[in-house]
């Protein structure tokens, strides 16, 4: 029987998420609308503003993912590589919010841009081997369910301070430069101490991955993810899925700001919005561990997802009367968002066990690659759309009015498109066989 893992050790681990939740939703909330809004750089411009850094940490994720791989396989464990992603996010994080007053839109963009690169190599490097961390903890099921239901309940608390503390600190110091430049130094202080508990807590309880782990180069290590996803159907299902209510996500979360500045016509209005997207996970995280103890993991990530589709969908009124009954429809979405936020997470430690281990970094790799992608086309679907529809970007104070058709994408953008890719994830789910996590005999021992 595998040893239960110390509270300090599951703690460690859990906290790991108010940096992975913090920088994975504040730059998807509100760094678009920073863009266009305050340094007025025009929406397609800021598209590639967005879009070129993740597009870099894509390409790296899986490079990230082989190092840890071997990373596993020394006494430092995959806690080094973790190391110095924590201690370098915050600089690139403030980078991000901190361009200097005075220059033009495009330089202000290439400044943006600039920082977000060194931002995202710096999260890659914490958040690849983060994800593969269960794995080398413990190799006890229900020992990864506890790990991982700490992380989630850790996740959504993150989610909500950030997402919700964050304009909330920016409009007490009176928005524009100087109120993002408060909000950045203030959550990258909250995302540094995160991810320094994780790499104190866990990196004595780790055990080290011996096999493919200790030989595996990078480009090696980069066809092992590829290898899995092509091999392992769970694997590649269950991270397909993961793709897709992602961009639904991020698709969402770009577009909260827009909602609040021009179809609520209260900027402010953004903190509510968030806290009823993610609030209810505090509440709702144990009734969805307890129902998915009685119908599966991916049956109970089906009924979340259609109750995501369903609520978001009902968003699509806004067009003709926005009102309060916004925040209880988005309330709905809430609860379900916070079962398709727990499930693929608690389902991907089940896969890389089956699949072997020795490749969780790759595999991790490949994942935080997919999350990236689907995360950052979010707010590139919001920006095009804009862009396409004639939005107007302003400079910090001025408020300009907007084409009707621009302010008919904003609500576009945050029901119907959102509802339609988790519907389309909910075709894709019905390939995954739970029960059966089973790997082609040529999956295991991978060079």
């Amino acid at each position: 029987m595998q040893r239960r893992l110390p509270r300090p050790a599951v703690l460690g681990y859990a906290a790991g998420s108010v940096g992975t939740g913090g920088f994975s939703t504040l730059p998807g909330l509100v760094l678009a609308y920073y863009l266009t809004d305050t340094l007025a750089v025009p929406a397609l411009l800021a598209t590639v503003v967005v879009v070129v850094p993740k597009v870099w940490d894509v390409l790296i994720d899986p490079l990230v993912g082989a190092r840890s791989d071997r990373d596993a396989a020394t006494r430092a464990g995959r806690t080094r590589l973790m190391l110095l992603g924590a201690l370098t996010l915050p600089l690139g994080f403030v980078g991000m919010f901190a361009v200097p007053t005075g220059l033009g839109p495009v330089a202000a963009g290439a400044w943006v841009l600039g920082c977000f690169v060194l931002a995202t190599t710096s999260f890659s490097c914490f958040q690849v081997p983060y994800i593969a961390l269960p794995a080398d903890l413990t190799g006890d099921y229900a020992e990864r369910t506890r790990v991982m239901a700490w992380r989630i309940a850790l996740l959504a608390l993150a989610i909500l301070l950030v997402g919700a503390g964050g304009p909330a600190l920016r409009d007490a110091a009176g928005g524009g430069h100087r109120g993002y430049l408060v909000m950045a130094l203030g959550i990258a202080v909250l995302l540094l101490a995160g991810m320094l508990a994780t790499v104190a807590g866990t990196r004595r309880h780790l055990s080290s991955t011996r096999a493919a782990g200790s030989s595996t180069s990078a480009l090696a290590g980069y066809r092992a993810g590829l290898a899995a996803w092509r091999e392992v159907r769970a694997y590649r299902t269950l991270l397909s899925v993961f793709v897709l209510q992602a961009l639904a996500s991020g698709v969402m979360l770009a577009a909260a700001q827009y909602v609040a500045a021009y179809t609520l016509g209260d900027q402010t209005a953004l903190t509510f919005l968030f806290a009823a997207l993610v609030a209810p996970a505090l509440l709702v995280m144990p009734l969805w561990t307890r129902y998915a103890a009685r119908r599966g993991k991916a049956g109970a990530l089906r009924v979340a997802s259609l109750a995501f589709a369903a609520a978001t969908l009902a968003l699509v009124g806004m067009l003709w009367a926005p009102g309060w009954w916004v925040y209880l429809a988005v309330g709905v979405a809430g609860v379900a968002y916070a079962g398709m936020q727990l499930f693929p997470l608690a389902m991907l430690p089940d896969v890389i066990s089956a699949a072997g281990r020795e490749r969780g970094g790759a595999m991790s790799g490949l994942w935080t690659a997919g999350e990236t992608t689907g995360l950052a086309l979010g707010p590139v679907v919001v920006l095009v759309l804009l862009g396409l529809t004639g939005f107007r970007s302003s400079a910090a104070g001025e408020v300009l009015a907007q084409p009707t058709a621009a302010t008919t994408a904003i609500v576009l953008a945050f029901s119907i498109v959102p509802a339609a890719l988790v519907a389309s994830s909910l075709l894709l789910l019905r390939r995954y066989d739970e029960p059966a996590l089973t790997t082609t005999p040529s999956t295991r021992g991978l060079p």
